[in-house]
Formats: C-alpha cells, sequence, structure tokens
C-alpha cells in the first residue's frame, strides 16, 4: 500500500498529499509527530532503526515518529505508531510544534510540521517490537545521552538530534 503524507503550509493548513518517498525527495512541508517517553527515572526510550528502513537504517532516535494520514489527528497517529513500532499503549500530551528541515542522506529530505508529544513506560519487557521498523530498544539518561551523540553524531538520525535540541528548549 502506498504511504501518502499530508502536505501542508506553515500554518498547518492542508495543500494536497503526496507519497511519502516524493515527498522526502522534493523536501515538501508534510505533517509529522515525535513521541519522546521517559521512565519513572527520567530515562529517555531510543530506538534504534531496523536496517531495511529506506532512510537513516541503523540509526538511534526518540520511541516514535511518524506521519499522520489524511483526516487522523496527530494524537491518533501518535498513538497508533506506539502500537504499530513498539506494541504498546500509553498516555500522551503533546508539548510543542515546531518546523524544520533536515537532509538525511540519498538525496532525501525531511521538512517537517512536527508536533512533540511526551509519556511514561516503565519496563522494557512491556514491548513487542516491530522488527521491520525497530532493531532494539534502550533507555538512556539525558547525560549520557548528551555524550554518546557528541562522541558519535552520525549514530543518531538528523531529526532527533534537531527535536532534542528544540525539546531542551521547551523544558
Amino acid at each position: 500500500m502506498e504511504e501518502l503524507v499530508v502536505l501542508v503550509n506553515s500554518k498547518d493548513e492542508v495543500l494536497g498529499l503526496m507519497e511519502k518517498q516524493q515527498a522526502h525527495i522534493n523536501g515538501l512541508l508534510h505533517r509529522a509527530f515525535s513521541v519522546f517517553l521517559f521512565n519513572s527515572k527520567g530515562e529517555m526510550l531510543l530506538q534504534k532503526r531496523a536496517s531495511g528502513k529506506y532512510h537513516s537504517p541503523n540509526q538511534w532516535t526518540n520511541a516514535v515518529c511518524s506521519h499522520p494520514r489524511k483526516e487522523e489527528t496527530y494524537l491518533e497517529a501518535a498513538k497508533r505508531r506506539l502500537n504499530e513500532e513498539l506494541g504498546i499503549e500509553t498516555e500522551l500530551s503533546e508539548k510543542f510544534n515546531f518546523i524544520y528541515k533536515a537532509d538525511v542522506g540519498g538525496g532525501l529530505w525531511e521538512h517537517e510540521l512536527d508536533h512533540v508529544f511526551v509519556g511514561n513506560h516503565e519496563s522494557e519487557s512491556d514491548f513487542n517490537l516491530n522488527k521491520d521498523e525497530v532493531e532494539e530498544i534502550r533507555f538512556i539518561s539525558a547525560e549520557d545521552l548528551d555524550k554518546e551523540i557528541a562522541e558519535t553524531p552520525e549514530n543518531f538520525t538528523e531529526w532527533f538530534k534537531i527535536i532534542l535540541e528544540e525539546y531542551k528548549h521547551h523544558f
């Protein structure tokens, strides 16, 4: 099934639909969301993208990031992808949104109006990973994450580094 993204302007007004990979080739602004999950120790959940992903394979990123479908709210999409990728359900709250553009290599661009959600989840054993999407997961402290990104930035998705900095400005 062809996956479509919702093209928008900077005010989140819908301009149309486009096949996802074509939107990434053209670098067109589209709707997206990012989910940050934390445990009770304040550690952030990271996922390593599956090796078969068409861009940014085998790189670490936030818990879930994807695109809402036509007629789907950002929250509905975030909850859907949590279940599809990680096999979990949890309450989410939207914290902020912003626009960014990132070169993800291979002639592809992420140009997204990104709505950022936060939730809590404790146990790694509760997860049921979709191996087509997620290679592995782990929780990490903010201090260790900053150190890893500084030492090996190539191990992390470009958008995650951008979104993480934006997240830090809001909290």
